[in-house]
């Protein structure tokens, strides 16, 4: 449209219209007589615009998506923590499984070797200070605990009570230097003396300079006078090593205990003594010795063996 007189004027005959309706529009609120208008156009073109603006506002959407992440990270760290939360009530089942097993493997010792036992949790380990190798349990004097009694766990000898307070004890552990028993050969009833040598096999002095040993051989305790502070038949380990004898009037033996020493946690402290020595009911069945497999050899005579026949000679 070229810029004429009659456009100027038909320009400003349109704006004064706009102003007339704006003004009417206001005044009539929601009983405008152009709402109509304005609804019908709001259905037509809402889509349109509604497509159109979020097109583009990518900053709306982006504030949009920060809010819905926002929603996810929090769903998220809620799910991370009920997972945590399920980890560590699963540990501590295991935790628990691996005790009552512990648990069961005591009570099984004590009823084979017929030992009145009170089952205690290790609390505390001794100092390294000194080479002392102690533990502190759960169970004390009000629980009928004395100076001298034997400990055990479900695979043999944990060692003996020390110290004697109200609701703990002190048990010096059978590896110490400090520590001695006297102990029994399984069946041949050598009889000797086992001392502890730390984190090492124990060290056993056998009575007897001319007996007959093997590695692979059992031992277990001999017993004290009243029972204190060993009882009887308690497992203390296997032969791993015979010095060969020297003509003197002991022989050394080094033990491999059944107890490992660092891994203490469900203990019972033998209370009330057997009726009778067990000997040898309270060691674990022996191992099965694995067979030797035979090879036999067959030896197939060749052609070049055969024998000859008329025609060949």
């Amino acid at each position: 449209m070229r810029d004429t007189k009659e456009s100027r004027l038909l320009l400003v005959l349109l704006v004064a219209i706009a102003f007339a309706l704006i003004t009417v529009d206001i005044r009539g609120g929601r009983n405008s007589p152009v709402d109509g208008a304005r609804q019908a156009a709001a259905a037509v073109f809402g889509p349109v615009e509604d497509g159109l603006s979020s097109a583009v506002d990518p900053v709306g959407n982006a504030v949009s998506a920060i809010r819905d992440s926002g929603s996810r990270h929090d769903r998220l760290a809620a799910l991370e923590k009920e997972n945590a939360a399920l980890k560590a009530k699963l540990g501590s089942d295991d935790r628990n499984r691996s005790r009552l097993k512990q648990l069961d493997k005591v009570l099984k010792i004590a009823g084979e070797g017929q030992y009145g036992i009170k089952g205690a949790q290790v609390i505390a380990i001794g100092s390294a200070q000194g080479f002392s190798w102690t533990i502190t349990i759960d169970v004390g004097a009000d629980d009928g605990i004395r100076r001298d009694m034997t400990v055990l766990n479900g695979d043999g000898l944990v060692g003996r009570v020390t110290t004697v307070g109200p609701s703990t004890s002190t048990v010096l552990l059978a590896n110490d230097p400090d520590f001695t028993v006297g102990t029994r050969m399984e069946a041949g009833d050598e009889l000797g003396f086992a001392s502890g040598q730390g984190d090492r096999p124990l060290r056993v002095e056998l009575l007897n300079g001319k007996a007959e040993v093997k590695k692979g051989d059992r031992l277990v305790t001999f017993g004290s006078h009243a029972d204190k502070p060993f009882v009887p038949g308690v497992p203390v380990g296997v032969v791993s090593r015979v010095d060969p004898s020297g003509g003197g009037l002991t022989r050394t033996l080094y033990v491999t205990p059944y107890v490992s020493f660092t891994k203490l946690d469900i203990v019972g402290v033998v209370v009330q003594p057997p009726k009778k020595d067990p000997r040898d009911t309270v060691l674990p069945a022996a191992p099965k010795p694995v067979p030797t497999p035979t090879v036999t050899v067959t030896v197939t005579p060749s052609a070049d063996d055969a024998p000859a026949t008329d025609e060949q000679q």
